[in-house]
């Protein structure tokens, strides 16, 4: 028997804001243990929580981006459950009445074509603490409640993927999307953007759900593709050998390759949910959704398309120019700055991007600008410098920060291409060669070559070839 997969992601992003959520600790990254707390996200008692506007209006930008529909009225709740780094005994999030929801975003794969994947919803909430197990020869566990009030947004898809490599996809495009219009950074290794996958399994072309599992916790775009991948196979073999899927989290073991059993979970837990009465419901005015909607930038599928459109890329070049906005934007820059876009794209796209992967470099590392890569292109496009050249001229760009005139200046490297300068050199050259000049008069056009390695050893390559090969073929007819 054949069977599809149906999967269901649910994302957390840590959005980008100074202060948490209801408190004003720092968010920052990598403090010592416990150092940006205060009573409020500690949950003392007889404290009371206060909004940050700012995450409102960042929720409402990645909606709006995630072709969701904001809800004018949304309610923060109290999900009450016991774990140590939750030090209030439950997590502020929303639940009936969430921000946004009804939302979509496409994902294209060679095999399966172009897809689109509905979001259910987008809601607020603050972040729990991270619990610290010790080692083989530490027995304790600790608790950190630095992140604990962090702000989130937690993006539920609903279960249209059915493919690892399309979840995959899907989290590269949720991350690219919130990259674009700030609403977070999105660094996985911080742990701001992580996924818990469900998955389930059923017979190809039935429309019935089978019983899904939860695997916990994914920071990582090729973890997410490799536990899904993982768990098809096991629970398809566990039904083909007649055992029971039961409904369970799993935890991915990344050393083993392998998804493990982490809890049971026969029954949906009861978080009792209940408005948080410290908190009044959030009201989203007319006023308030169109300012920000006004400065929502253009997103990654409608520059792809103007990319095309405007600056004839192919769809392979113009994906990879718009995978940051940073990459697109040191694009346009330089483009703009020269007649020749095609060029700059091959340039950001093959011995730049090669620099930078070499370095594990960002387009925000180059310690020059976009219009020094333009006047690059346009050096070339002069003839002043030949191609084998600019790639020389590039590295020193790259690794020392030297505009492009400066480094052709230095290595004096400008070509030759005044005609009359050039002419003198290449009489000379055929004079001292007759016998080269008889085998050209006898046919043999190959001998061009000859004279053009000639004339460039005399002008210690600095003669144009282009001029040169020109030159040489009419004077050696009149020869």
């Amino acid at each position: 028997m054949e069977y599809e997969a149906v999967i269901g992601l649910e994302v957390h992003a840590q959005l980008r804001t100074d202060s948490k959520i209801f408190c004003s600790c720092s968010t920052s990254f990598g403090a010592d243990p416990n150092t940006h707390t205060c009573p409020v996200c500690l949950g003392m008692p007889g404290v009371l929580p206060v909004l940050n506007e700012r995450v409102m209006e960042l929720a409402m930008k990645a909606s709006l981006a995630l072709n969701c529909t904001i809800n004018p009225m949304s309610v923060f709740a109290r999900k009450n459950y016991f774990y140590p780094d939750l030090p209030k005994g439950y997590q502020i999030s929303q639940y009936e009445l969430p921000l946004a929801e009804h939302g979509w975003i496409e994902i294209e794969t060679e095999e399966y074509g172009k897809r689109r994947v509905g979001i259910t919803r987008v809601h607020v909430e603050e972040d729990a603490g991270k619990n610290i197990h010790g080692g083989p020869d530490d027995p304790h566990s600790y608790v950190d409640l630095n992140r604990t009030g962090v702000p989130l947004i937690e993006i539920v898809s609903e279960p249209d993927i059915r493919h690892p490599e399309e979840a995959r996809l899907y989290m590269q495009k949720l991350r690219m999307i919130l990259r674009y219009v700030g609403a977070s950074n999105a660094d996985m290794e911080k742990g701001e953007l992580r996924c818990d996958a469900n998955i389930s399994i059923r017979p190809k072309g039935s429309t019935e759900l089978g019983v899904k599992t939860e695997i916990k916790n994914m920071n990582s775009f090729r973890h997410v593709q490799r536990a899904l991948e993982y768990e098809i196979e096991r629970q398809i073999e566990a039904v083909e050998a007649g055992e029971r899927i039961v409904q369970e989290t799993r935890l991915w073991n990344v050393e083993k390759g392998i998804t493990e059993s982490m809890r049971s979970k026969e029954e949906a837990h009861d978080y009792r949910y209940f408005p948080d009465p410290d908190l009044v419901p959030y009201v989203v005015s007319d006023e308030m959704l169109e300012r920000v909607r006004s400065e929502l930038p253009e997103l990654p599928d409608a520059k792809k398309e103007r990319f095309i459109e405007q600056y004839g890329l192919s769809s392979y070049d113009a994906s990879l120019l718009i995978s940051s906005r940073e990459m697109a934007d040191f694009f346009e820059e330089a483009a703009a700055a020269c007649s020749s876009p095609k060029a700059v794209s091959n340039w950001m796209l093959g011995d730049l991007a090669g620099h930078m992967n070499a370095d594990g470099a960002d387009i925000e590392d180059l310690r020059f600008s976009p219009k020094d890569l333009a006047r690059l292109v346009t050096l070339v496009d002069e003839g002043k410098i030949s191609g084998k050249q600019a790639k020389e001229v590039l590295t020193v760009m790259y690794r020392e920060g030297k505009d492009p005139d400066t480094v052709v200046k230095e290595k004096g490297m400008e070509q030759i291409s005044d005609e009359a300068a050039l002419i003198e050199v290449i009489k000379k050259v055929i004079a001292e060669n007759p016998t080269e000049v008889e085998k050209f008069k006898a046919g043999k056009k190959k001998v061009v070559g000859f004279f053009v390695g000639q004339v460039m050893r005399a002008t210690q390559n600095k003669a144009n070839p282009k001029v040169v090969n020109q030159l040489l073929v009419k004077l050696l007819e009149e020869a």
